[in-house]
């Protein structure tokens, strides 16, 4: 989708997506970073930030519920600590309609992007501190942020303490980066986890000086693109895949990277070494 600073016609964009998941018989629907809003200016979406509890999550949290259809809602202005900074809030929400996890983007953006804009999201928007994973009808999903892709940490941090199985990465990519590290750093990362990695992006020109990239995919533990967007400038639309968990865990057998793993914080039993000139 290529969301702008109109939240009425993003709803109705998301409505459409939710309705074309519902006719396809997906369990779940996974909606890019800002998919409620994007301002020309940084601090414009601290005009519309509200609680989770608020008119228009309840929006949303209605769609699910009338769609019948899980939602992944990948970065929503959630109000934050004062009035110049909000939360970059990943909400799930169940077909019931209920929130069953949120997740607070620990990595902010701030950038100056070769040939590109400059992003600095730490003016308006303060970092999360929790990682958090959720079960839901696919499995359980390490629930992230855009920017986090760049941290494989965290990924680390989701398979092995959290136990997720499904890596979600919603995002609005500038297309500098896009182009150059998208496509690469997803399938890194379903390899290093040997986890399913879904990745939902905003496409398109937003405003004046203000585009990205598109190309949502799906990629499977092998590092295997099995859906994607080729064209997402051409206007909306959801790509489709199956999850098969059972696959994973042979992906996972076949090379048990669980068990080799070595406990490299350690400092005691990993002393660091620099050999200097």
């Amino acid at each position: 989708m290529c969301a702008t600073d109109d939240v009425e016609a993003n709803f109705r964009t998301c409505e459409k997506l939710a309705t074309l998941a519902s006719d396809a018989g997906c369990a779940m629907l996974f909606l890019p970073e800002c998919f409620a809003f994007i301002g020309r200016k940084g601090e414009d979406a601290l005009a519309i930030m509200e609680p989770l509890d608020g008119p228009l999550m309840t929006r949303y949290r209605d769609l699910a519920r009338a769609k019948n259809i899980w939602l992944s809602l990948g970065g929503f202005p959630e109000l934050g600590p004062d009035a110049g900074h909000r939360l970059n809030a990943h909400v799930l929400v169940d077909a019931d309609g209920e929130i069953r996890a949120s997740y607070r983007k620990i990595h902010l953006f701030d950038v100056d992007v070769p040939n590109g804009p400059l992003l600095m999201e730490s003016k308006t928007a303060s970092p999360g501190s929790e990682i958090v994973a959720a079960d839901s009808p696919i499995g359980r999903l390490g629930m992230m942020i855009c920017y986090d892709l760049r941290f494989p940490e965290l990924f680390s941090a989701l398979r092995y303490e959290c136990g997720a199985r499904v890596m979600l990465v919603p995002s609005a990519f500038t297309r500098p980066t896009g182009a150059a590290h998208w496509e690469v750093l997803l399938r890194a990362r379903a390899i290093e986890t040997q986890s399913y990695v879904i990745a939902a992006a905003q496409c398109g020109v937003h405003s004046e000086g203000r585009a990205s990239y598109g190309h949502s995919i799906i990629v499977d533990p092998w590092g295997e693109v099995i859906a994607k967007l080729d064209d997402p400038d051409e206007g909306v639309g959801i790509a489709v895949a199956k999850i098969d968990l059972r696959g994973l865990e042979e992906t996972r057998a076949k090379i048990p990277i669980e068990t080799h793993r070595r406990g490299l914080g350690d400092r005691t039993a990993f002393p660091v070494t620099i050999a200097e000139m």
